[in-house]
């Protein structure tokens, strides 16, 4: 790794900022005015550049990150016609497994940083070694993971709470599904590649067909060869290893251009591992803080509960637009950082602030603006078009906040600063566990006690993270220069 930079100029080192004015000789009037219109115009230009690079990788990004949960969908939709239990079945398992690839997230994030900053280094080939070795790693955990559920398919299911007539479907798209498990993890690491490449796009394109792949599968297993749920489960294993398969064959004819060993080192994993494991613990204080709002949501009764999962589920959209902006944030700023380029990763910083607060004042206002019209769509019952208004009205004001801690976090991860992540977590979590179990124990039931419970989240909760990561970001600890 390099230096750590302290620039007080953040346009410092830019290829585009304008070198300081000389000091006019004696008697000569100061050239200041004609100084600062040229600094505004390439200041201009340079934000225009910023712009455009953002949203290059921002927009692909976003069409891939809401391709993905359509896999979800599409199961819920194919199993939910074949009845009730199979659905429920299908509700545990697929909580399961999302958990799982969620807390695996660290492979896309780790990859991410680390080849971008090895690009902008000069160094593609060692950044494309770098990302077979997080491939290598993601298939290793990705059988290893599916052999235990596989195994431990009923344990998992009974741990779950799932009654008698629901855990045998739960365990049999368990068992069936996990087979597409290291494809879904390979997946994960060869996104973290292309987008440290700065393509977002080839993620996309796979993404969006595996989809369509996954629907068209679902039916014809489903009801043409009448497997049932697990022809859902099959057809979903299968489009996963589809996926990691096609993308595996972009990568590794990257490595052969540039040409870079495909065969796995193990420097090259345990340094992927290495730098995986503090985003492992970020990403579980979060999911924690998550299970912990839906243990309060539940406490305070079902009306407050339906409301909840309306407003998560929003929230959860609203979450890919910002983490869009994140991903593109990550592959910029290690980019920055590998080449050396201070003023622009601090260029890169702002600008991707000002879109992340941006997005999430416009979001914010729609939620806030069009709850009560929002609310039939999902619920007849009066008292829950309540609760589901009252919680995008707080989610709605503090999303602006949101985008703010989005965006730093993906900076944070693209500098390579996960170790820094995972003891922020750790305190944000700490911070947010005694307002949430107030929440519990003196928040009426129904649509007020909703709105305390997202002021706990959406409020304390990410603005225990925006403080943690805001005032990381203003030093300068977090950017070390080179490769």
């Amino acid at each position: 790794m390099g230096e750590v930079h302290r620039t007080p100029d953040p346009d410092a080192g830019h290829p585009g900022a304008t070198p300081p004015s000389p000091t006019p000789p004696e008697g000569h009037p100061p050239a200041d005015s004609a100084h600062k219109v040229v600094h505004r115009g390439d200041h201009r230009g340079d934000r225009r550049r910023i712009d455009r690079d953002i949203l290059a990788l921002a927009l692909p990004a976003l069409g891939a990150l809401v391709a993905e949960p359509l896999f979800v969908l599409v199961d819920s939709a194919v199993v939910g016609h074949l009845g009730t239990a199979q659905l429920a079945g299908l509700s545990v398992a697929s909580t399961l497994l999302v958990t799982l690839v969620g807390l695996c997230v660290f492979l896309a994030y780790a990859t991410t940083a680390a080849v971008a900053r090895l690009v902008g280094a000069g160094r593609t080939r060692d950044a494309l070694q770098s990302g077979i070795d997080g491939m290598w790693l993601a298939l290793g955990l990705g059988v290893v993971l599916a052999a235990v559920l596989a195994v431990g398919a009923h344990w998992a299911v009974g741990a779950m709470g799932a009654g008698a007539d629901v855990a045998g479907y739960a365990a049999t798209y368990l068992r069936w599904s996990v087979i597409g498990l290291p494809g879904m993890l390979v997946v994960l690491a060869s996104t973290g590649v292309l987008r440290g490449l700065q393509d977002t796009r080839t993620p996309l394109w796979v993404a969006s067909t595996g989809a369509v792949v996954n629907a068209i599968l679902s039916v014809v297993l489903v009801y043409g060869a009448g497997l049932g749920i697990a022809g859902s489960a099959i057809g979903t294993a299968a489009t996963q290893l589809g996926m990691g398969a096609v993308l595996t064959v972009v990568v590794v004819r990257g490595a052969r251009r540039h040409h870079a060993s495909l065969r796995p080192h193990h420097a090259g994993i345990w340094a992927n591992a290495r730098a995986g494991a503090p985003l492992f613990v970020r990403t579980a204080s979060l999911r924690l803080a998550i299970l912990l709002t839906v243990a309060v949501a539940t406490s305070l009764g079902a009306t407050a509960l339906a409301g909840y999962q309306v407003v998560n589920s929003l929230w959860g959209l609203a979450a890919f637009a910002l983490d869009a902006l994140a991903i593109a944030g990550q592959a910029l700023v290690g980019h920055g950082l590998g080449a050396g380029d201070v003023g622009r990763v601090r260029a890169v910083l702002r600008r991707s602030l000002q879109w992340g607060v941006g997005a999430g004042v416009v979001i914010g206002v729609v939620f806030a603006v069009s709850g009560w019209w929002i609310a039939p769509l999902f619920t007849s019952d009066h008292d829950v078009r309540l609760a589901i208004t009252a919680g995008l009205v707080v989610t709605g004001v503090l999303m602006p906040m949101a985008g703010w801690v989005f965006v730093l976090d993906g900076v944070l991860i693209g500098a390579g600063d996960g170790r820094f992540l995972a003891w922020a977590g750790m305190l944000t979590l700490v911070v947010y566990i005694p307002f949430a179990l107030a929440v519990r124990a003196w928040a009426p039931d129904g649509a007020l006690g909703l709105a305390w419970l997202w002021g706990a989240f959406a409020g304390v909760f990410m603005l225990a993270r925006a403080l943690t990561t805001g005032l990381r970001a203003r030093g300068d600890r977090w950017m070390v220069t080179g490769a």
